[in-house]
């Protein structure tokens, strides 16, 4: 997406390996640049960066509300790039919901008129309108203040009614444009567990820009790091932590609490490691059923290991993970759990804490042109719901 005179040859010049700096002092901005993401349906894709990153700019090209200089934007299949102005306004209307940063109430309509306005837009019939905003208005906890007015409400309240606007017209995907970076800590916080627990029950497609890491990590299935219009680094909350793409993304990271990030699955070894020790009580552990009887705690892959210091200061035995069905698969040792946490005082590095054997490496993209991945697509595409 660039900005400015001649914006065709600022993207061969681009492509060419030209600096985004020369192109701004011809007066041209290169918002953002080479950047390709797939986002799955039903999951929350993060995408964070410093202000002038290029995140908005990239959200913006989801819904049309600005078209790419070059390359596509697929939606459920369709290119969403090709469509005529009325067709991309249905597209909108029906399939994709935006949640702005500023609420974006109208002040002369109640609650329920301003949650119920997509629908209005839709030409959806009052009676029915109504029964969807105030369904959704439930959903976000606002039962009760469907005649209220947005200046009656603070301002989480009214970040909610947007929310709720969002959900009526139950579309396929969200945008969230810094939804919450506007509402004070304690309030952020519990708008962030309101999308987490609607999301268990409505499994929406989002997509959510935030420049606040610590939100990243906590709402994102997976995320991509933004640095002057380029995609850094896509992958999992844990990958960004554990390997970081660069120095960039290792100084983003390295006042993340990563005791609540990082997991049990993340950081366990081998349960064969284990096997053949003796318990305190000189019981020799020879089987998994041995390890999980003797085990001081039995966690699951997704348990932070925050919840792992207590009964790991308790044993000498190491905690026992396991997955869904209850099998053994790995372990967690006093000793790894430090060496993990130790880290978090010095800068990470790509190698800064081993991954998993299993673990896949997440995708990342060089911010130098000419350096792509085998994979990269010159196209630039952008796919979401895929």
């Amino acid at each position: 997406m660039v900005f400015g005179r001649r914006p065709k040859d600022a993207v061969r010049r681009l492509e060419d390996g030209a600096d985004r700096d020369e192109l701004r002092a011809e007066g041209t901005t290169a918002a953002v640049i080479d950047a390709s993401i797939e986002v799955d349906e039903g999951q929350i894709f993060v995408v964070m960066g410093l202000s002038g990153s290029g995140k908005s700019t990239l959200l913006r090209t989801l819904n049309g509300l600005l078209e790419p200089t070059a390359g596509t934007v697929r939606f459920d299949g369709q290119d969403l790039t090709s469509l005529s102005d009325k067709e991309l306004r249905k597209v909108r209307s029906e399939k994709i919901s935006m949640v702005f940063q500023h609420f974006a109430l109208f002040p002369h309509r109640s609650v329920l008129e301003n949650a119920a306005y997509g629908l209005e837009v839709q030409g959806v019939p009052r009676a029915e309108r109504e029964k969807r905003a105030y369904e959704a208005l439930e959903l976000t906890g606002l039962k009760g203040w469907e005649k209220s007015w947005p200046d009656e409400l603070s301002g989480g309240m009214q970040q909610r009614v947007g929310l709720a606007r969002a959900l009526a017209t139950d579309a396929d995907l969200l945008l969230m444009d810094e939804s919450f970076s506007a509402l004070d800590p304690l309030i952020r916080r519990d708008m962030q567990d309101q999308l987490l627990e609607l999301q268990k029950t409505l499994k929406k497609t989002i997509v959510f820009i935030t420049h606040d890491l610590n939100e990243a990590m906590r709402l994102g299935d997976k995320i991509a790091v933004m640095r002057d219009g380029r995609i850094v680094q896509i992958g999992s909350a844990e990958d960004i932590l554990v390997t970081p793409a660069n120095d960039y993304v290792a100084s983003f990271t390295q006042d993340v609490d990563r005791t609540r990030v990082l997991t049990a699955g993340a950081i366990m070894t081998d349960a064969a490691e284990a096997l053949g020790s003796t318990a305190p009580d000189g019981k020799k552990l020879a089987t998994a059923a041995d390890l999980l009887a003797a085990a001081p705690a039995t966690v699951g892959l997704d348990t932070p290991i925050v919840d792992l210091f207590t009964p790991c200061s308790t044993s000498t035995v190491p905690v026992a993970v396991t997955d869904k069905a209850g099998k053994l698969v790995g372990v967690v040792r006093a000793d790894r759990l430090l060496a993990v946490v130790g880290e978090s005082g010095d800068q990470p590095t790509a190698a800064a804490v081993p991954a998993p054997a299993d673990r896949k490496p997440s995708d990342t993209q060089d911010k130098k042109p000419g350096n792509a991945p085998a994979d990269h697509d010159p196209e630039g595409k952008v796919i979401t719901g895929a």
